[in-house]
Protein backbone atom coordinates (compact mmCIF):
# COMPACT_ATOMS: atom_id res chain seq x y z
CA UNK A 1 0.00 0.00 0.00
CA UNK A 2 2.87 2.44 0.81
CA UNK A 3 4.80 1.50 -2.57
CA UNK A 4 1.44 2.60 -4.50
CA UNK A 5 1.18 5.91 -2.55
CA UNK A 6 4.81 6.56 -3.27
CA UNK A 7 4.30 5.56 -6.89
CA UNK A 8 1.00 7.71 -7.56
CA UNK A 9 3.18 10.62 -5.32
CA UNK A 10 6.16 10.74 -7.99
CA UNK A 11 3.41 10.26 -10.57
CA UNK A 12 2.10 13.58 -9.77
CA UNK A 13 5.81 15.41 -9.36
CA UNK A 14 6.80 13.97 -12.79
CA UNK A 15 3.26 15.65 -14.28
CA UNK A 16 3.76 18.85 -12.49
CA UNK A 17 7.85 18.59 -13.45
CA UNK A 18 6.83 18.32 -16.93
CA UNK A 19 3.69 21.00 -16.50
CA UNK A 20 6.19 23.62 -15.67
CA UNK A 21 9.15 23.11 -17.74
CA UNK A 22 6.64 23.52 -20.69
CA UNK A 23 4.46 26.55 -19.16
CA UNK A 24 7.58 28.27 -17.65
CA UNK A 25 10.28 26.85 -20.43
CA UNK A 26 8.32 25.58 -23.97
CA UNK A 27 5.65 28.05 -24.20
CA UNK A 28 7.71 31.55 -24.27
CA UNK A 29 10.65 29.58 -26.28
CA UNK A 30 8.07 28.49 -28.74
CA UNK A 31 6.31 32.24 -28.55
CA UNK A 32 10.02 33.85 -29.13
CA UNK A 33 11.68 31.77 -31.44
CA UNK A 34 7.94 31.83 -34.05
CA UNK A 35 8.10 36.04 -33.17
CA UNK A 36 8.37 38.11 -36.53
CA UNK A 37 11.63 40.33 -36.10
CA UNK A 38 10.32 44.16 -35.94
CA UNK A 39 13.22 46.50 -35.30
CA UNK A 40 12.39 49.87 -33.53
CA UNK A 41 10.51 52.93 -36.06
CA UNK A 42 11.22 56.91 -35.27
CA UNK A 43 6.96 56.10 -34.92
CA UNK A 44 7.09 59.83 -33.02
CA UNK A 45 9.13 61.55 -35.62
CA UNK A 46 7.11 60.05 -38.41
CA UNK A 47 3.86 61.00 -37.46
CA UNK A 48 4.98 64.35 -37.00
CA UNK A 49 5.10 64.33 -40.70
CA UNK A 50 2.08 63.67 -41.63
CA UNK A 51 1.47 67.14 -40.59
CA UNK A 52 3.42 69.32 -43.08
CA UNK A 53 4.13 72.76 -42.51
CA UNK A 54 6.57 74.23 -44.88
CA UNK A 55 8.03 77.66 -44.81
CA UNK A 56 9.74 78.49 -47.99
CA UNK A 57 12.57 81.79 -47.65
CA UNK A 58 13.45 83.80 -50.16
CA UNK A 59 16.02 86.68 -50.57
CA UNK A 60 15.52 89.50 -52.41
CA UNK A 61 18.28 92.69 -52.62
CA UNK A 62 16.52 95.51 -54.44
CA UNK A 63 19.20 97.94 -55.33
CA UNK A 64 18.31 101.65 -56.45
CA UNK A 65 20.25 103.14 -59.47
CA UNK A 66 21.94 106.81 -59.74
CA UNK A 67 18.90 108.92 -60.41
CA UNK A 68 15.78 106.92 -58.68
CA UNK A 69 16.37 108.37 -55.25
CA UNK A 70 16.50 111.82 -53.79
CA UNK A 71 19.51 112.67 -51.71
CA UNK A 72 17.37 112.40 -48.41
CA UNK A 73 15.88 109.25 -49.57
CA UNK A 74 19.07 108.19 -49.78
CA UNK A 75 20.07 108.49 -46.68
CA UNK A 76 17.62 105.72 -45.16
CA UNK A 77 19.21 103.36 -47.28
CA UNK A 78 20.60 100.71 -46.44
CA UNK A 79 17.75 98.42 -45.12
CA UNK A 80 15.65 95.54 -44.65
CA UNK A 81 12.12 94.34 -44.38
CA UNK A 82 10.79 90.59 -44.03
CA UNK A 83 7.11 89.96 -45.44
CA UNK A 84 5.54 86.44 -44.29
CA UNK A 85 2.52 85.12 -46.11
CA UNK A 86 0.42 81.51 -45.20
CA UNK A 87 -1.59 79.65 -46.71
CA UNK A 88 -3.44 76.51 -45.23
CA UNK A 89 -4.11 74.09 -47.64
CA UNK A 90 -5.39 71.39 -46.01
CA UNK A 91 -5.96 70.12 -42.31
CA UNK A 92 -2.81 68.41 -42.57
CA UNK A 93 -0.26 70.82 -45.00
CA UNK A 94 0.57 74.26 -44.71
CA UNK A 95 2.66 77.13 -46.50
CA UNK A 96 4.39 79.82 -45.56
CA UNK A 97 6.11 82.58 -47.77
CA UNK A 98 9.05 84.63 -46.20
CA UNK A 99 10.18 87.53 -48.06
CA UNK A 100 13.54 88.77 -46.72
CA UNK A 101 14.20 92.33 -48.65
CA UNK A 102 17.01 94.12 -48.54
CA UNK A 103 17.66 97.64 -49.81
CA UNK A 104 20.86 99.26 -50.69
CA UNK A 105 22.10 101.95 -53.31
CA UNK A 106 24.20 100.62 -55.99
CA UNK A 107 27.84 100.66 -55.81
CA UNK A 108 30.46 102.70 -58.59
CA UNK A 109 30.62 99.21 -60.67
CA UNK A 110 27.49 98.32 -60.67
CA UNK A 111 26.46 101.66 -62.12
CA UNK A 112 29.37 101.02 -65.04
CA UNK A 113 27.42 97.78 -65.95
CA UNK A 114 24.16 99.66 -65.74
CA UNK A 115 25.71 101.88 -68.45
CA UNK A 116 26.23 99.42 -70.81
CA UNK A 117 24.67 99.83 -74.08
CA UNK A 118 22.43 96.85 -73.87
CA UNK A 119 20.28 94.89 -71.17
CA UNK A 120 22.00 92.01 -72.08
CA UNK A 121 25.52 93.21 -71.98
CA UNK A 122 24.21 94.80 -68.51
CA UNK A 123 23.43 91.28 -67.31
CA UNK A 124 26.38 89.33 -67.78
CA UNK A 125 28.29 92.59 -66.23
CA UNK A 126 26.31 92.28 -63.45
CA UNK A 127 26.78 88.57 -63.08
CA UNK A 128 30.62 89.04 -63.22
CA UNK A 129 30.46 91.62 -60.35
CA UNK A 130 28.54 89.22 -57.91
CA UNK A 131 27.06 85.82 -57.91
CA UNK A 132 23.57 86.02 -56.36
CA UNK A 133 23.27 82.34 -54.58
CA UNK A 134 20.71 79.96 -55.34
CA UNK A 135 17.13 80.53 -54.98
CA UNK A 136 17.99 84.39 -54.33
CA UNK A 137 16.72 87.64 -56.64
CA UNK A 138 18.34 90.66 -57.05
CA UNK A 139 16.27 93.77 -58.34
CA UNK A 140 17.75 96.63 -60.04
CA UNK A 141 16.00 99.72 -59.81
CA UNK A 142 16.95 102.08 -63.44
CA UNK A 143 15.43 105.65 -63.89
CA UNK A 144 12.50 105.90 -66.52
CA UNK A 145 15.39 107.69 -68.61
CA UNK A 146 17.32 104.70 -68.67
CA UNK A 147 18.35 103.48 -72.38
CA UNK A 148 18.70 100.18 -71.18
CA UNK A 149 14.89 99.07 -72.11
CA UNK A 150 12.79 99.84 -74.34
CA UNK A 151 9.92 102.28 -73.71
CA UNK A 152 6.99 100.08 -73.77
CA UNK A 153 9.32 97.23 -71.31
CA UNK A 154 9.17 98.47 -67.40
CA UNK A 155 11.20 94.84 -66.59
CA UNK A 156 13.41 92.86 -67.70
CA UNK A 157 14.48 89.59 -66.65
CA UNK A 158 17.93 88.30 -67.57
CA UNK A 159 19.76 84.90 -67.76
CA UNK A 160 21.21 85.22 -64.50
CA UNK A 161 18.93 85.66 -60.98
CA UNK A 162 19.01 89.87 -61.50
CA UNK A 163 16.11 91.57 -62.99
CA UNK A 164 16.33 95.33 -64.19
CA UNK A 165 12.99 97.16 -62.96
CA UNK A 166 12.40 100.90 -64.59
CA UNK A 167 10.19 103.37 -62.31
CA UNK A 168 8.76 106.38 -63.46
CA UNK A 169 10.53 109.13 -60.93
CA UNK A 170 9.76 109.23 -57.25
CA UNK A 171 8.17 112.08 -55.97
CA UNK A 172 10.54 113.91 -53.81
CA UNK A 173 8.63 114.70 -51.11
CA UNK A 174 7.23 110.97 -50.51
CA UNK A 175 9.24 109.27 -47.66
CA UNK A 176 11.69 106.14 -48.34
CA UNK A 177 8.46 103.92 -46.85
CA UNK A 178 6.23 105.59 -49.50
CA UNK A 179 8.76 104.60 -51.95
CA UNK A 180 9.19 101.29 -50.77
CA UNK A 181 5.08 100.70 -50.46
CA UNK A 182 5.13 102.08 -54.50
CA UNK A 183 7.83 99.18 -55.27
CA UNK A 184 6.33 96.54 -53.44
CA UNK A 185 3.66 95.36 -56.26
CA UNK A 186 5.82 95.26 -59.13
CA UNK A 187 8.73 93.75 -56.87
CA UNK A 188 6.40 90.77 -55.62
CA UNK A 189 5.36 90.23 -59.79
CA UNK A 190 9.33 89.77 -60.18
CA UNK A 191 10.33 87.84 -57.65
CA UNK A 192 6.47 85.12 -58.35
CA UNK A 193 8.06 85.31 -61.94
CA UNK A 194 11.72 84.15 -61.10
CA UNK A 195 11.40 82.10 -57.92
CA UNK A 196 7.52 80.57 -57.44
CA UNK A 197 4.20 81.37 -57.65
CA UNK A 198 2.02 79.53 -54.57
CA UNK A 199 0.29 77.73 -57.38
CA UNK A 200 3.67 75.97 -58.68
CA UNK A 201 4.22 75.14 -54.87
CA UNK A 202 0.71 73.29 -54.56
CA UNK A 203 0.74 71.72 -57.52
CA UNK A 204 4.38 70.19 -56.41
CA UNK A 205 2.22 69.04 -53.34
CA UNK A 206 -0.18 66.61 -55.39
CA UNK A 207 0.75 63.50 -53.52
CA UNK A 208 -0.45 65.22 -50.48
CA UNK A 209 -2.90 67.73 -51.40
CA UNK A 210 -5.76 67.33 -54.34
CA UNK A 211 -5.68 68.79 -57.21
CA UNK A 212 -8.65 71.01 -57.54
CA UNK A 213 -7.02 73.50 -55.69
CA UNK A 214 -4.82 74.49 -58.36
CA UNK A 215 -5.32 76.51 -61.32
CA UNK A 216 -6.00 74.63 -64.69
CA UNK A 217 -3.07 75.98 -66.35
CA UNK A 218 -0.33 74.69 -63.19
CA UNK A 219 -2.43 71.30 -63.62
CA UNK A 220 -1.78 70.95 -67.06
CA UNK A 221 2.29 71.91 -66.43
CA UNK A 222 2.24 69.25 -63.13
CA UNK A 223 0.69 66.86 -65.65
CA UNK A 224 3.34 67.15 -68.56
CA UNK A 225 6.36 67.29 -67.14
CA UNK A 226 7.59 63.57 -65.56
CA UNK A 227 7.03 62.96 -62.15
CA UNK A 228 10.51 63.67 -59.98
CA UNK A 229 12.58 60.89 -60.05
CA UNK A 230 16.90 60.37 -58.76
CA UNK A 231 17.58 59.33 -62.25
CA UNK A 232 16.14 59.81 -65.74
CA UNK A 233 16.69 58.07 -69.35
CA UNK A 234 16.77 60.29 -72.83
CA UNK A 235 16.38 58.14 -75.81
CA UNK A 236 16.78 59.95 -79.46
CA UNK A 237 15.76 57.96 -82.13
CA UNK A 238 15.51 58.33 -85.87
CA UNK A 239 13.03 56.09 -87.80
CA UNK A 240 13.52 55.15 -91.30
CA UNK A 241 10.29 53.16 -92.42
CA UNK A 242 11.91 53.32 -96.04
CA UNK A 243 15.74 52.66 -96.07
CA UNK A 244 15.37 51.92 -99.67
CA UNK A 245 14.26 55.33 -100.66
CA UNK A 246 16.19 57.74 -98.06
CA UNK A 247 19.82 57.01 -96.51
CA UNK A 248 19.63 58.98 -93.72
CA UNK A 249 22.52 61.08 -91.58
CA UNK A 250 22.35 62.42 -88.46
CA UNK A 251 24.90 63.79 -86.39
CA UNK A 252 23.54 62.88 -82.97
CA UNK A 253 26.88 63.05 -81.11
CA UNK A 254 27.36 66.56 -81.99
CA UNK A 255 23.79 67.80 -81.34
CA UNK A 256 23.67 66.03 -78.31
CA UNK A 257 27.15 67.94 -77.32
CA UNK A 258 26.02 71.23 -78.53
CA UNK A 259 22.26 71.38 -77.63
CA UNK A 260 20.93 68.81 -75.00
CA UNK A 261 24.42 68.35 -72.45
CA UNK A 262 24.47 71.95 -71.63
CA UNK A 263 20.78 71.82 -70.14
CA UNK A 264 21.49 68.28 -68.35
CA UNK A 265 24.57 70.18 -66.69
CA UNK A 266 22.89 72.74 -65.35
CA UNK A 267 20.04 70.08 -64.25
CA UNK A 268 22.68 67.99 -62.64
CA UNK A 269 21.36 69.20 -59.00
CA UNK A 270 18.17 67.64 -59.54
CA UNK A 271 18.94 64.16 -61.19
CA UNK A 272 21.26 61.81 -63.10
CA UNK A 273 20.57 61.47 -67.14
CA UNK A 274 22.28 58.75 -69.27
CA UNK A 275 21.53 59.37 -73.06
CA UNK A 276 21.49 57.41 -75.79
CA UNK A 277 20.39 57.12 -79.67
CA UNK A 278 19.46 54.55 -82.18
CA UNK A 279 18.40 54.39 -86.00
CA UNK A 280 15.04 52.28 -86.48
CA UNK A 281 14.69 51.08 -90.04
CA UNK A 282 10.99 50.20 -91.41
CA UNK A 283 9.53 51.39 -88.25
CA UNK A 284 5.59 53.02 -89.15
CA UNK A 285 3.22 54.86 -87.86
CA UNK A 286 0.35 53.32 -86.44
CA UNK A 287 -1.73 55.60 -88.21
CA UNK A 288 -2.32 56.05 -91.90
CA UNK A 289 -2.06 59.76 -92.74
CA UNK A 290 -4.53 61.28 -94.96
CA UNK A 291 -4.41 62.99 -98.34
CA UNK A 292 -5.48 66.61 -98.15
CA UNK A 293 -5.71 68.60 -102.02
CA UNK A 294 -6.38 71.64 -100.19
CA UNK A 295 -2.67 71.33 -99.37
CA UNK A 296 -1.45 68.76 -102.09
CA UNK A 297 0.18 66.64 -98.53
CA UNK A 298 -0.41 64.13 -96.01
CA UNK A 299 -1.96 65.32 -92.60
CA UNK A 300 -2.21 63.57 -89.41
CA UNK A 301 -4.76 64.90 -87.31
CA UNK A 302 -4.59 65.94 -83.49
CA UNK A 303 -7.57 62.81 -82.42
CA UNK A 304 -5.54 60.22 -84.44
CA UNK A 305 -1.84 61.28 -82.56
CA UNK A 306 -2.88 59.12 -79.73
CA UNK A 307 -2.89 56.02 -81.98
CA UNK A 308 0.81 56.68 -82.90
CA UNK A 309 2.38 56.18 -79.77
CA UNK A 310 1.83 52.50 -79.25
CA UNK A 311 2.86 50.66 -82.11
CA UNK A 312 6.06 52.93 -82.28
CA UNK A 313 6.71 51.99 -79.05
CA UNK A 314 7.09 48.50 -79.33
CA UNK A 315 9.86 48.71 -81.83
CA UNK A 316 11.91 51.09 -79.71
CA UNK A 317 12.98 48.90 -76.92
CA UNK A 318 13.33 49.70 -73.34
CA UNK A 319 16.48 49.94 -70.69
CA UNK A 320 16.53 46.93 -68.55
CA UNK A 321 19.27 47.72 -66.54
CA UNK A 322 17.53 50.73 -64.83
CA UNK A 323 14.05 51.59 -62.99
CA UNK A 324 15.02 55.30 -64.25
CA UNK A 325 11.97 56.85 -66.19
CA UNK A 326 12.47 57.12 -70.24
CA UNK A 327 12.06 60.02 -72.29
CA UNK A 328 11.21 59.44 -75.41
CA UNK A 329 12.41 61.96 -78.71
CA UNK A 330 11.53 60.29 -81.80
CA UNK A 331 12.25 61.79 -85.22
CA UNK A 332 10.22 60.28 -87.74
CA UNK A 333 10.77 60.76 -91.67
CA UNK A 334 7.86 59.92 -93.82
CA UNK A 335 8.33 57.60 -97.07
CA UNK A 336 8.28 58.78 -100.40
CA UNK A 337 4.55 57.47 -100.51
CA UNK A 338 3.44 59.81 -97.61
CA UNK A 339 5.66 62.83 -97.96
CA UNK A 340 5.12 65.64 -97.00
CA UNK A 341 3.64 65.06 -93.88
CA UNK A 342 2.10 67.40 -91.71
CA UNK A 343 0.56 67.60 -88.20
CA UNK A 344 -2.67 69.76 -87.77
CA UNK A 345 -3.99 70.68 -84.37
CA UNK A 346 -7.58 70.69 -82.99
CA UNK A 347 -8.05 74.00 -84.76
CA UNK A 348 -7.37 72.06 -87.78
CA UNK A 349 -4.29 74.24 -88.32
CA UNK A 350 -0.85 73.48 -89.46
CA UNK A 351 1.51 72.70 -86.29
CA UNK A 352 4.60 75.18 -87.27
CA UNK A 353 7.09 72.78 -85.29
CA UNK A 354 5.16 69.76 -86.97
CA UNK A 355 6.00 67.62 -83.86
CA UNK A 356 3.50 66.92 -80.36
CA UNK A 357 4.52 65.48 -77.48
CA UNK A 358 2.56 63.37 -75.42
CA UNK A 359 2.97 63.82 -71.29
CA UNK A 360 5.26 61.78 -69.13
CA UNK A 361 6.34 60.09 -72.45
CA UNK A 362 8.45 62.08 -74.86
CA UNK A 363 7.18 63.93 -78.08
CA UNK A 364 7.82 63.38 -81.43
CA UNK A 365 8.97 65.11 -84.87
CA UNK A 366 7.79 64.12 -88.23
CA UNK A 367 11.11 65.98 -90.96
CA UNK A 368 9.89 65.68 -94.32
CA UNK A 369 12.48 65.49 -97.12
CA UNK A 370 10.43 65.18 -100.19
CA UNK A 371 11.91 68.98 -101.25
CA UNK A 372 15.85 67.65 -100.68
CA UNK A 373 15.88 65.42 -103.91
CA UNK A 374 14.32 65.00 -107.05
CA UNK A 375 12.31 62.19 -108.87
CA UNK A 376 15.01 61.31 -111.17
CA UNK A 377 18.14 61.56 -108.58
CA UNK A 378 19.12 57.61 -107.36
CA UNK A 379 17.58 56.03 -104.78
CA UNK A 380 18.51 55.72 -101.71
CA UNK A 381 19.02 59.69 -101.81
CA UNK A 382 21.61 60.87 -99.25
CA UNK A 383 20.19 63.36 -96.65
CA UNK A 384 21.86 64.97 -94.06
CA UNK A 385 19.22 66.21 -91.63
CA UNK A 386 19.36 70.02 -90.33
CA UNK A 387 20.35 69.10 -86.24
CA UNK A 388 19.69 72.51 -85.40
CA UNK A 389 16.06 72.36 -86.55
CA UNK A 390 15.23 69.04 -84.36
CA UNK A 391 17.30 69.65 -81.36
CA UNK A 392 15.26 73.04 -81.01
CA UNK A 393 12.14 71.08 -81.18
CA UNK A 394 13.44 68.65 -79.09
CA UNK A 395 15.02 70.78 -76.31
CA UNK A 396 11.70 72.82 -75.80
CA UNK A 397 10.00 69.44 -75.58
CA UNK A 398 12.65 68.27 -72.96
CA UNK A 399 12.07 71.37 -70.84
CA UNK A 400 8.51 70.52 -70.66
CA UNK A 401 8.95 67.11 -69.81
CA UNK A 402 11.35 67.76 -67.02
CA UNK A 403 8.86 70.44 -65.56
CA UNK A 404 10.88 73.78 -66.78
CA UNK A 405 7.54 75.17 -66.54
CA UNK A 406 7.21 78.31 -69.12
CA UNK A 407 6.55 81.82 -67.32
CA UNK A 408 3.80 83.99 -68.23
CA UNK A 409 5.44 87.14 -67.43
CA UNK A 410 2.62 90.10 -66.62
CA UNK A 411 2.64 92.68 -69.30
CA UNK A 412 5.63 94.99 -69.82
CA UNK A 413 7.97 92.03 -68.30
CA UNK A 414 10.32 90.82 -71.18
CA UNK A 415 12.61 87.76 -70.27
CA UNK A 416 15.68 87.33 -71.86
CA UNK A 417 16.49 84.17 -73.93
CA UNK A 418 18.70 80.96 -72.10
CA UNK A 419 20.35 80.99 -74.99
CA UNK A 420 22.98 78.12 -75.55
CA UNK A 421 22.83 76.70 -71.94
CA UNK A 422 19.48 75.98 -72.39
CA UNK A 423 17.94 77.05 -68.93
CA UNK A 424 18.13 80.49 -67.06
CA UNK A 425 19.69 80.42 -63.68
CA UNK A 426 16.41 81.65 -62.29
CA UNK A 427 14.57 78.70 -64.30
CA UNK A 428 16.95 76.18 -62.35
CA UNK A 429 16.05 77.90 -58.96
CA UNK A 430 11.86 77.73 -60.39
CA UNK A 431 12.71 73.91 -60.81
CA UNK A 432 14.51 73.48 -57.36
CA UNK A 433 11.54 74.94 -55.77
CA UNK A 434 9.29 72.80 -57.26
CA UNK A 435 10.94 69.64 -57.31
CA UNK A 436 12.20 70.10 -53.26
CA UNK A 437 8.85 70.23 -52.33
CA UNK A 438 7.63 67.33 -54.48
CA UNK A 439 10.01 65.53 -53.08
CA UNK A 440 8.92 66.49 -49.53
CA UNK A 441 5.76 65.38 -50.00
CA UNK A 442 6.19 62.70 -52.06
CA UNK A 443 8.86 61.05 -49.00
CA UNK A 444 6.46 62.02 -46.55
CA UNK A 445 3.59 60.39 -47.99
CA UNK A 446 5.72 57.52 -48.75
CA UNK A 447 7.31 57.18 -45.12
CA UNK A 448 3.57 57.77 -43.21
CA UNK A 449 2.27 54.82 -45.76
CA UNK A 450 4.63 52.69 -44.73
CA UNK A 451 4.81 53.08 -41.49
CA UNK A 452 0.61 52.73 -40.65
CA UNK A 453 1.17 49.62 -43.16
CA UNK A 454 3.65 48.07 -40.68
CA UNK A 455 1.51 48.95 -37.55
CA UNK A 456 -1.74 47.07 -39.11
CA UNK A 457 0.33 44.04 -40.00
CA UNK A 458 2.00 42.77 -37.26
CA UNK A 459 3.70 40.30 -38.76
CA UNK A 460 5.88 41.56 -41.30
CA UNK A 461 9.66 41.27 -40.84
CA UNK A 462 11.35 44.73 -40.09
CA UNK A 463 14.88 44.46 -40.38
CA UNK A 464 17.66 46.53 -39.44
CA UNK A 465 18.27 47.85 -43.03
CA UNK A 466 14.37 48.93 -43.18
CA UNK A 467 14.79 50.21 -39.92
CA UNK A 468 17.72 52.32 -41.00
CA UNK A 469 16.26 53.48 -44.88
CA UNK A 470 13.38 54.55 -42.92
CA UNK A 471 15.37 56.21 -39.93
CA UNK A 472 17.51 57.95 -42.71
CA UNK A 473 14.57 59.25 -44.49
CA UNK A 474 12.64 61.00 -41.65
CA UNK A 475 16.60 62.26 -40.93
CA UNK A 476 16.87 63.62 -44.43
CA UNK A 477 13.24 65.05 -44.85
CA UNK A 478 13.78 67.21 -41.41
CA UNK A 479 16.78 68.60 -42.93
CA UNK A 480 15.41 69.52 -46.16
CA UNK A 481 12.11 71.13 -44.27
CA UNK A 482 14.90 72.81 -41.96
CA UNK A 483 17.33 73.80 -45.15
CA UNK A 484 13.94 75.56 -46.91
CA UNK A 485 13.05 77.57 -43.91
CA UNK A 486 16.39 78.69 -43.89
CA UNK A 487 16.66 79.46 -47.95
CA UNK A 488 18.70 77.35 -48.41
CA UNK A 489 17.72 76.02 -51.67
CA UNK A 490 20.69 73.84 -53.05
CA UNK A 491 20.95 71.86 -49.67
CA UNK A 492 17.00 71.57 -49.60
CA UNK A 493 17.23 69.66 -52.59
CA UNK A 494 19.88 67.88 -51.78
CA UNK A 495 18.36 66.08 -48.79
CA UNK A 496 15.01 65.62 -50.53
CA UNK A 497 16.58 63.60 -52.91
CA UNK A 498 18.19 61.23 -49.76
CA UNK A 499 14.81 61.69 -48.94
CA UNK A 500 12.94 60.37 -51.46
CA UNK A 501 15.71 57.79 -52.31
CA UNK A 502 15.70 55.95 -48.68
CA UNK A 503 11.58 56.41 -48.24
CA UNK A 504 11.48 54.50 -51.73
CA UNK A 505 14.24 51.97 -50.49
CA UNK A 506 12.09 50.77 -47.96
CA UNK A 507 8.84 51.26 -48.84
CA UNK A 508 9.66 48.55 -51.83
CA UNK A 509 11.88 45.96 -50.00
CA UNK A 510 10.97 42.81 -51.27
CA UNK A 511 11.71 41.78 -46.88
CA UNK A 512 8.41 43.91 -46.46
CA UNK A 513 5.89 41.13 -48.81
CA UNK A 514 3.76 39.81 -46.00
CA UNK A 515 3.10 36.59 -47.14
CA UNK A 516 6.33 35.24 -46.73
CA UNK A 517 5.47 35.12 -43.02
CA UNK A 518 2.66 33.19 -41.63
CA UNK A 519 -0.06 35.26 -39.57
CA UNK A 520 -0.65 34.15 -35.88
CA UNK A 521 -3.53 32.17 -37.09
CA UNK A 522 -2.15 30.05 -39.42
CA UNK A 523 1.03 30.23 -36.62
CA UNK A 524 -2.10 28.17 -34.30
CA UNK A 525 -3.08 25.80 -37.52
CA UNK A 526 0.07 24.43 -37.63
CA UNK A 527 1.88 24.26 -34.20
CA UNK A 528 -1.89 22.62 -32.34
CA UNK A 529 -1.86 19.85 -34.45
CA UNK A 530 2.19 18.78 -33.11
CA UNK A 531 1.27 20.11 -29.59
CA UNK A 532 -2.22 18.78 -28.49
CA UNK A 533 -1.44 15.29 -28.82
CA UNK A 534 1.72 15.84 -25.93
CA UNK A 535 -0.46 18.35 -23.91
CA UNK A 536 -3.56 16.63 -23.57
CA UNK A 537 -1.69 13.44 -21.11
CA UNK A 538 -0.18 16.68 -19.02
CA UNK A 539 -3.53 18.21 -18.81
CA UNK A 540 -5.56 15.21 -18.04
CA UNK A 541 -2.88 14.64 -15.32
CA UNK A 542 -2.89 17.59 -14.13
CA UNK A 543 -6.46 17.27 -14.01
CA UNK A 544 -6.55 14.58 -12.31
CA UNK A 545 -4.14 15.90 -9.21
CA UNK A 546 -6.99 18.69 -8.78
CA UNK A 547 -9.62 16.31 -8.16
CA UNK A 548 -7.39 14.04 -5.79
CA UNK A 549 -6.47 17.02 -4.19
CA UNK A 550 -9.97 18.07 -3.58
CA UNK A 551 -10.63 14.68 -2.58
CA UNK A 552 -8.45 14.72 -0.01
CA UNK A 553 -9.36 17.85 1.58
CA UNK A 554 -13.40 16.87 1.39
CA UNK A 555 -12.20 13.88 3.24
CA UNK A 556 -9.95 15.59 5.82
CA UNK A 557 -12.41 17.97 6.42
CA UNK A 558 -15.68 14.56 6.85
CA UNK A 559 -13.46 13.22 9.36
CA UNK A 560 -12.62 16.57 11.70
CA UNK A 561 -16.55 16.99 11.23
Amino acid sequence: MAALQLEKQRGRYAALAIAAVVIVVGIPLWWKTTQTYRAWLPYSEISELDTLQLQLSVDIEVVFSRGTLTPEQQKKVPLSHVNEKEHQIDAKTGLRYKYETRYRTATIMEEDALNQPTAAEADLSLHMLTESSCGSVVVYVIPESSTLLPKDVKVYVGQRRTALLRTAPFKSSWSLKEVLSNLDLQVEQIVSTMSFSHQDIVAALSDRVRMTKVTKESMADSMRAIKSSPGYEITFSLLNPDPKSHSLHWDIEGALHSYIQPLLDKLAPVANFSVDSQILYYAVLGVNPRFDNSVSAYTLNADSLSHVINPVEARLGSNAASSNPVLNFLLYVPDAHHSPLFIRDHSKRKVPSNAFHSPRWGGIMVYNVNEMYGPEDERPVDITINMAKVMGVFLAQLRLMLGVQHSRPPTGFVLQSPGSAGLADWELDRLLWSRSVENIATASTTITSLAQLLDQIGNIVINDNIAQQVSSAVSSLQSAVAELEAGNLAFALQYSREAILASERAFFDPSLLHLLYFPDDQKFAIYIPLFLPMCVPIVLSLLKIVSETKQRRADKQAKSD
